[in-house]
């Protein structure tokens, strides 16, 4: 896999950033195009053999996205359960009629984009799907259940089969407040993982060894995120309870949940 921001040569089959987001126009999920891009841009980085896990698919938006970018012999897995909970920021608890027709519409909606063979689906939770999943990886995207435990385990597990130099991406940091703890606890001052930067919500992580100086500015470089983090929280009170204008108040002009 070549640096973080480094360009790589491409196949000539492979398409473009434009025809991967036009691939997941119109599909549920939780992916504004900025953080499109910045996933599509990791995946098409990796180099085969190389491997991608996905956690967390819902009805396949990103899930597409890593498939087009992915280069071919590029494995890409995705992994979810499709059991009704944890589909997004409002339903938490859900059932399983409606697991089953994110299943359907995920199946559907690879079919359609032309890329179900290119993609290995693990119906499973991320903590069972462990073994059914090779290692090394190279990009490992985190989108799985929100609240503290399952998203600590999630960063805990699949980030250490990631490779050095490999990458980690979180959907939610600074964002949501189970995501955003499981950072504070295991990346903002640990020693495994270097702090890129963030697209919205979607925080960048690459697998390195950091010496005690770099770990001291790898926590400040997200503590920094913090203010926004309180911002997202606002927001959020604000949608949820109707009092718009608070959110007005700090700087938000959408009715969209913010992520």
């Amino acid at each position: 896999m070549a640096a973080v921001g480094e360009s790589v040569a491409r196949p000539a089959s492979a398409g473009g950033f434009e025809e991967a987001l036009n691939a997941i126009a119109g599909i549920e999920g939780w992916l504004s195009p900025d953080q499109a891009e910045r996933l599509w841009q990791r995946a098409r980085e990796v180099e085969p053999p190389g491997e991608i896990a996905e956690i967390g698919s819902y009805r396949g938006r990103s899930t597409i996205l890593l498939a087009h970018a992915a280069s071919p012999g590029v494995a890409v897995v995705a992994i979810d359960p499709h059991a009704g909970n944890d589909r997004g920021p409002h339903q938490i608890e859900g059932t399983a009629e409606e697991g089953e027709a994110d299943h359907a519409a995920f199946m559907a909606n690879l079919r359609k984009a032309g890329v179900a063979d290119r993609v290995r689906h693990v119906r499973l939770t991320s903590a069972e799907a462990a073994p059914e999943v090779g290692g090394p990886l190279d990009l490992v995207y985190v989108d799985g259940a929100h609240r503290y435990a399952p998203a600590r385990d999630d960063i805990a597990e699949w980030g250490a089969r990631v490779r050095p130099g490999g990458v980690m991406l979180v959907h939610d940091a600074f964002s949501s407040i189970g995501v955003t703890l499981a950072l504070i606890r295991l990346a903002f001052f640990g020693r495994l993982f270097r702090y890129e930067g963030r697209s919205r919500s979607l925080a960048e992580y690459v697998r390195a060894d950091l010496t005690s100086r770099e770990r001291a500015g790898n926590a400040l470089g997200q503590l920094a995120e913090l203010p926004w983090f309180v911002r997202n929280l606002v927001v959020k009170v604000a949608l949820a309870t109707g009092f718009t204008p608070l959110a007005r108040l700090v700087g938000y002009r959408s009715d969209e949940w913010p992520y």
